[in-house]
């Protein structure tokens, strides 16, 4: 990949890989880091990318690593419900408008859940393609969903008894 493709990469991904960091990462200025330390570590990596038309995925899979490492190097993990109580979760939802429900309910599942919901739905990628962001099998992606759509609407259901 060029490096003038890689820039494009960037601008024109920019809300959709803050989104994913943002379901790892509570934080906004973690999330800033993780997808700044991500983008350094692409660039710097761009020869190893074998096929440009997996650039996306790629970059994704480099994300979610960064995002792991700014949860180690923070050595607290900050739980939604820690979140919840610090009251921070009003405006991280609020900015969703009308779906705000939905998301909330979304981060309440298991981060592996959470992640194939949030690539599938909101980021419409492919089982393949998440696939390969997880560095996972397709049918390991589709149980995720199956179990995750279980879930979420388990969540739902009760919110709305």
């Amino acid at each position: 990949m060029k490096k003038e493709a890689f820039g494009e990469l960037v601008i024109s991904n920019q809300e959709s890989w803050y989104r994913i960091a943002k379901s790892y990462l509570c934080n906004d200025a973690d999330c800033a880091d993780a997808i700044q330390n991500a983008i350094v570590h692409a660039f710097e990596n761009l020869y190893s990318l074998r096929n440009d038309k997996y650039a996306k995925t790629w970059f994704i899979r480099i994300l979610i690593n960064e995002c792991h490492q700014v949860i180690r190097e923070n050595k607290k993990v900050v739980t939604w419900e820690e979140y919840q109580e610090e009251g921070r979760e009003a405006e991280y939802i609020r900015g969703y408008g009308q779906y705000s429900e939905l998301y909330e309910s979304i981060m309440r599942l298991k981060e592996n859940e959470r992640t194939c919901i949030i690539l599938y739905y909101f980021e419409e990628y492919s089982i393949r393609e998440i696939a390969q962001c997880l560095e996972s099998t397709e049918s390991a992606v589709k149980k995720r969903l199956v179990r995750a759509r279980e879930h979420l609407r388990g969540i739902l259901k009760a919110k709305s008894a």
